[in-house]
């Protein structure tokens, strides 16, 4: 069996668990979310906000995250996904470090994770982009980040929508021809899924005295999900793509 066969009955697993319906479980653990996030505090709430605000409006401007590597070339997928491994356990530990940081802090400092945590994130798909071949200096491959990353932390009931428009990523980019065409997504549903996707996890992050342990583990586990999304989503569009479209 070839690496690439190999990677597509992974894939196939991946797909069918992130497209599985909820089941009782899930919505059990949705209304239990909903009722912590209403203890969480506002200056909490207006700091996710506000930091997904800033997050869309850096990532299309595209100035601040574009590593100055240029993208790989004439490397086999494999190649790419072990360098792809390598970057997500340096990022985990800069999470977890950052995490355990600010958690140490109580409230105030646990605020000031949220915008911090994001830029962590979105350093980490773009330098992600480049070891997969895809020029993060194009808009387009900047917006394909961003749904990556809706698609990372939104909740199962959106997720089919978005991995369809993923795993038909020419038909969907055609849609924005120009940039200013991006101001037909619904920025608002970004905002609120990923709010929903992270309360709870950082809300614990407040509690005194578990603060620095929970806060390293929140981030930890938020990078992990966000990287083995990150890194299946890039697996398929290359694989269904036929090889990078750079080289």
């Amino acid at each position: 069996m070839t690496y690439e066969q190999h990677l597509r009955i992974q894939l196939e697993r991946w797909q069918r668990k992130l497209l599985k319906p909820p089941g009782l479980i899930e919505k059990g653990s949705k209304k239990f979310q909903k009722r912590v996030n209403q203890f969480i505090p506002m200056k909490a709430q207006e700091a996710i906000t506000g930091a997904i605000k800033g997050l869309i409006k850096v990532v299309l401007a595209g100035l601040e995250f574009i590593p100055k590597r240029e993208p790989l070339k004439g490397i086999s997928l494999e190649e790419r996904d072990i360098q792809a491994q390598l970057l997500l356990k340096n990022y985990k530990r800069i999470a977890a470090a950052e995490g355990a940081g600010t958690g140490a802090g109580g409230i105030i400092l646990g605020i000031a994770d949220f915008p911090a945590l994001i830029a962590i994130k979105m350093k980490f798909l773009f330098e992600l982009a480049h070891i997969y071949g895809f020029p993060t200096y194009d808009y387009q491959e900047r917006l394909f980040l961003l749904y990556i990353f809706q698609l990372a932390f939104s909740s199962q009931e959106k997720r089919p929508a978005l991995f369809y428009e993923i795993s038909h990523w020419q038909e969907a980019v055609a849609r924005f021809p120009e940039e200013k065409s991006l101001e037909q997504i619904n920025w608002e549903q970004f905002q609120q899924e990923y709010r929903d996707a992270i309360d709870f996890r950082k809300m614990l992050q407040m509690v005194p005295g578990f603060g620095a342990a929970i806060g390293a583990w929140a981030n930890y586990g938020l990078l992990e999900d966000l990287g083995i999304t990150a890194m299946n989503c890039y697996r398929l569009r290359i694989l269904q793509e036929g090889g990078i479209g750079n080289e």
